[in-house]
């Protein structure tokens, strides 16, 4: 989910509108290249208006453009309103874009869909359908009163893929996005147990864009002892709400010096079992944690259970920014949904730290008890790349390559 540079895609991938369904009349090129504008404004609100979608308004009458708008803010006007405001008298006959579906229901705001009316618009073509009980349904709306509608215009998949937390359908646990970095021989460190920057600037900034949108930053315990990461967005979008941060820390080993717990940031949750002890907990605690005790074994967390508690928190996206074990055990497991990586032009080695966690047939730490380690998201023999997609082309970011991949199904 996080918005790019590039403008023919964003957060989710390909942006290009899909071949409208059978609710809707065929669109022109014209119609294409509007809507596909409501998407990129609709990029502008990411880190400002989730849990709500990003959602973007183009307003045209004959072949001008008479206004534009974004949904800027959690809680204020939405795009179409923006849009509207904008055009002033000129929206009377004009054809409105919108990247979802207007809404019907008053909330926070007013009923774009009422707004549209009383403004004299006469066409509006969507792109995602609204899931909504109450928001939901405004196409409906719209026709009964006499306005042309089109659409939806993009695929679900494609409408999960621009707003995926809004989309996410699995109520057991968050949508989940792996960020890793890596060389060209596959390493995340050069050698065991010592931090090492493998990505340049370039990519840096594009993770923090990456955080700013997100409910929560997931790591392991291993790579918070080693790395000492603040896992807070420093770049140019400022979140309306700074992401939780969250260590699966099996055996409470986190020392209480690393600067999760001493300079500020999201509400840092940690999620541990019975075999840290009830001293760690305390002292934890004191120092401002929350920290919870799940199902494990031997030290090694539930992964389900520990998604499954982030959701019931109001984790709805998640970022797991490593490392390579966990990694590993939530592809094994088939929990991640996208991923991001981050390629640098370097070697790093015979020690490197695997990208993926241990070696095939090794213990892995985030694996359920009793199970052997797998080498990919659907089994031994399939590899990484069985039942993924590329679903942006790859980016350069300074020297580094950027590279986005969605599961498929």
């Amino acid at each position: 989910m996080p918005p790019t540079s590039s403008p023919s895609s964003g957060p989710g991938g390909t942006r290009t509108p899909a071949d409208p369904s059978s609710e809707g009349s065929a669109l022109s090129e014209d119609d294409r290249r509007h809507l596909q504008r409501a998407v990129e404004l609709g990029r502008r609100g990411w880190g400002r208006v989730h849990p709500n979608p990003m959602v973007g308004c183009v307003l045209v009458r004959g072949r001008e453009v008479v206004g534009e708008g974004w949904h800027r803010e959690w809680g204020g006007p939405h795009a179409e309103v923006h849009a509207l405001e904008a055009a002033g008298s000129r929206a009377r006959g004009a054809t409105a874009y919108v990247s979802l579906e207007p809404c019907r229901h008053k909330g926070k705001t007013p009923p774009c869909t009422q707004a549209l009316i009383d403004a004299g618009v006469v066409r509006v073509v969507y792109g995602a359908r609204d899931p909504g009980e109450r928001s939901g349904g405004g196409a409906q709306v719209l026709a009964r009163r006499g306005l042309e509608v089109v659409g939806p215009v993009l695929e679900h998949r494609e409408a999960r893929r621009e707003n995926p937390g809004f989309f996410h359908e699995a109520s057991r646990r968050p949508w989940i996005c792996l960020k890793l970095a890596l060389s060209l021989d596959g390493g995340i460190g050069r050698r065991e147990g010592e931090r090492t920057l493998i990505t340049g600037p370039e990519v840096a900034a594009e993770v923090h864009r990456l955080r700013a949108g997100m409910d929560a930053i997931l790591i392991g315990a291993r790579t918070a002892r080693i790395d000492d990461p603040l896992l807070t967005p420093r770049g140019e979008i400022q979140p309306r709400k700074l992401p939780a941060r969250v260590v699966l820390d099996g055996r409470g080993t986190l020392p209480s010096t690393h600067r999760l717990l001493t300079s500020e940031g999201g509400q840092l949750h940690l999620l541990t079992t019975t075999a840290s002890t009830r001293e760690w907990r305390d002292a934890m605690e004191r120092a401002g944690a929350r920290v919870r005790v799940l199902a494990g074994h031997r030290g090694r967390i539930s992964l389900p259970d520990a998604l499954a508690h982030l959701r019931e928190e109001g984790t709805r996206t998640l970022l797991c920014e490593g490392g390579g074990i966990l990694a590993r055990a939530l592809l094994s497991q088939g929990l991640v949904d996208r991923m991001h990586l981050a390629l640098a032009p370097r070697f790093l080695g015979p020690e490197a730290v695997p990208a993926f966690g241990t070696a095939r047939g090794e213990s892995t730490a985030g694996d359920p008890p009793g199970e052997k380690p797998v080498s990919g998201p659907r089994g031994e023999d399939e590899g990484w790349m069985e039942g993924w997609s590329y679903s942006d082309p790859p980016r350069r970011l300074g020297v580094d390559l950027w590279l986005t991949l969605e599961r498929e199904g």
